[in-house]
């Protein structure tokens, strides 16, 4: 996935980064001189399976998420430009640990759900909040997210193959995705249909028209308005789990 953030390095261009920092001159005057982040926006993303790594941290493919609880935890390296997926029982923080990763925020979490008897997978993107350099680029980062989470969603379904081997049908349920964010526009949960089908878009098909200050963002809006979120039921029962949230 790409970077999400940005380094305040002008002298350097970071080739995986969103963002290529260049200076500006006015006229001939050597103190007019200012730092301008230019929008790398890239084409089409493709899932590369070859530059994936999955670790299995504590579960069993046999178990379905049903009765074992089944987290997704997916970063990427800006260095190897290799992503790797946990797949555990909780998110693996050891996976998040660090400057960087707390700068960047460009991890993707998610967890599987029984919500009144239908499975259902819920993915969690951090758009905006903790430091003002996310927030300065809040709609950039939604667009990005939106690009990249066909490749989030075919990385989940790859690296956790022999799950959906065993158990085909949740390839039928249905992914709710969670944009955190201080900003009101973005801060919100969009269903992209079953995961068969939302893991198989394509990455220029995911986003509407949107205006930023980087400039014009064309984006399409593949999520379905018309259906609300499942909601657990409040009391202890036996057709929702887990009980409490991983995430």
């Amino acid at each position: 996935m790409s970077t999400l953030t940005t380094s305040f390095l002008p002298s350097l261009e970071k080739e995986n980064s969103v963002f290529v920092y260049t200076t500006r001159r006015g006229g001939h005057s050597k103190k007019s001189h200012s730092i301008v982040p230019v929008a790398r926006l890239f084409g089409p993303s493709i899932f590369e399976a070859s530059k994936l790594k999955v670790l299995f941290l504590g579960v069993d493919e046999k178990k379905h998420p049903a009765k074992l609880p089944r987290t997704y935890t997916l970063t990427h390296s800006d260095i190897t430009c290799k992503l790797t997926l946990a797949v555990s029982q909780t998110i693996n923080n050891s996976q998040l640990e660090g400057w960087y990763n707390r700068l960047q925020r460009d991890e993707v979490v998610a967890e599987w759900k029984k919500v009144k008897g239908k499975m259902s997978l819920h993915v969690y993107c951090h758009i905006s909040g903790d430091h003002f350099l996310l927030d300065f680029v809040a709609r950039l980062r939604y667009y990005i997210f939106c690009k990249e989470l066909p490749v989030v969603l075919k990385a989940f379904v790859h690296g956790d193959g022999n799950l959906l081997k065993n158990y085909p049908e949740l390839e039928e349920a249905l992914v709710w995705v969670h944009f955190h964010s201080n900003i009101q526009e973005f801060n919100k949960v969009d269903c992209w249909g079953p995961l068969k089908e939302a893991s198989s878009l394509s990455s220029t098909t995911t986003t509407n028209s949107s205006s930023s200050e980087f400039g014009d963002i064309q984006m399409e809006n593949t999520s379905n308005s018309n259906l609300d979120l499942p909601q657990p039921c409040q009391g202890s029962c036996t057709c929702c789990f887990p009980s409490t949230r991983k995430i």
